[in-house]
């Protein structure tokens, strides 16, 4: 009877449970905030307002007090071909009746440059009135890069195979840099014969400020750093675009050599950015962008590599190749000269003894290699057929031959 009694409790209290879910599921749900899907068409609208220029559009989404900022940037962007522009809402997050505030994924690309869009992340503050929602505010999120149009007036020059965009330079200096990337793309061709656009798009902002701006970074890490690019390693057809951004201070310095050096160093990047992946150690990513920069200037090693060259000279030959952490912005400069011109220096090596096409093969072996643990030693030996052990020594012979 016991048992009978605690079955027959187990069944009531299974219908009870049962009886409260289903209770629970027969609730009526919540109210729909209409706000997402009505935040979502705004944003559309506003975006083929601008791809049209169509400023009349554009500014119905605008809040009044926002306009005359918004304004702005829809006048700069009237410099910059775009072929696309989009946002894709990520998140919506009401602070009240009227207000919210709206994070969302902004991708646009330049006619006839970028395969696949550039992609940054945008927060949006919005108003709600009278049934309809406006912008009051447009800012990056929280470590996302500015855009070279939120820093001032853009002016364009369109070279042979550039686009060259900037901010507080004058016409002559742009058309320079634009004449410089003109012949890097032929250069770059010719040592790396793959698929890659033939196209650069280069960014000239006023300041080093600017460029810290344009990075989303503190300045100060690229002080002495002439220009970077930025991309996506491992980039497919529709990866994010990439850009040369340049340091109006450190490029500026620089003579008519080491202008054309930079910018075919930094178009090496962009060729052979589908090639690079998380597998590939950066003396090899730097090394082949310089050997492919000096590549037909006629410069030796130790005109091209003066930092090592007085390290050999002075005995202290590296022990091993540069690691990653060697190529850090914001540190010893000379200790960042040799890590570079190590890299640079491996890359000659491979040219020379195993050949050009070698060279390639190498690191396109290097970029496939779905980690980075194993990823040179396996290229070592199928593409050169040597060892870590015997590369490592073979580069430090090459340094104290050419160095010493």
């Amino acid at each position: 009877m016991a048992g009978q009694r605690r079955g027959a409790r187990r069944r009531t209290a299974a219908c009870l449970l049962t009886a409260l879910l289903g209770l629970a599921g027969c609730a009526a749900p919540g109210p729909v905030d209409p706000a997402p899907q009505e935040i979502r068409t705004l944003l559309d609208r506003h975006a083929r307002a601008l791809l049209a220029r169509d400023e009349a559009a554009y500014a119905v989404a605008l809040d009044p007090a926002h306009a005359p900022a918004a304004l702005a940037e829809f006048d700069r962007l009237a410099e910059v071909p775009l072929a696309s522009w989009g946002y894709r809402l990520k998140d919506v997050d009401r602070s009240g009746q009227d207000r919210a505030t709206a994070r969302a994924e902004l991708s646009y690309r330049i006619d006839g440059y970028d395969a696949g869009p550039v992609t940054t992340e945008r927060v949006l503050d919005l108003t709600e009135r009278d049934g309809r929602w406006y912008v009051t505010a447009d800012r990056p999120a929280e470590g996302a890069p500015q855009q070279l149009w939120q820093q001032g007036e853009v002016e364009t020059v369109r070279g042979r195979h550039s686009l060259v965009l900037g901010v507080g330079q004058s016409e002559e200096r742009l058309k320079a840099v634009a004449a410089y990337a003109d012949r890097a793309v032929p250069a770059v061709s010719a040592a790396w014969p793959g698929d890659w656009a033939r196209r650069v798009v280069v960014l000239v902002p006023a300041t080093l400020d600017g460029m810290g701006g344009l990075l989303g970074a503190p300045p100060a890490s690229y002080r002495g750093i002439a220009a970077v690019t930025t991309g996506e390693v491992g980039g497919g057809p529709h990866a994010p675009a990439d850009r040369v951004i340049v340091n109006p201070e450190a490029y500026g310095v620089l003579g008519e050599f080491g202008q054309q050096v930079v910018l075919t160093h930094e178009t090496t990047h962009v060729a052979t950015r589908a090639a690079t992946s998380a597998a590939t150690p950066v003396w090899l990513s730097e090394g082949l962008a310089d050997w492919v920069a000096y590549r037909d200037t006629g410069r030796t090693a130790a005109q091209a590599a003066p930092e090592l060259r007085r390290a050999v000279r002075a005995g202290d030959l590296p022990a091993a190749l540069p690691d990653d952490k060697a190529f850090a912005f914001g540190g010893d400069a000379d200790a960042l000269a040799r890590a570079y011109e190590g890299g640079w220096l491996a890359c000659a090596m491979i040219a020379e003894r195993w050949g050009e096409p070698e060279l390639r093969d190498f690191y396109r072996a290097v970029g496939a290699h779905p980690q980075r643990e194993g990823a040179v030693e396996k290229a070592l030996a199928e593409v050169l057929d040597t060892t870590p052990e015997e590369f490592t020594d073979d580069w430090r012979t090459y340094l104290r031959q050419r160095l010493g």
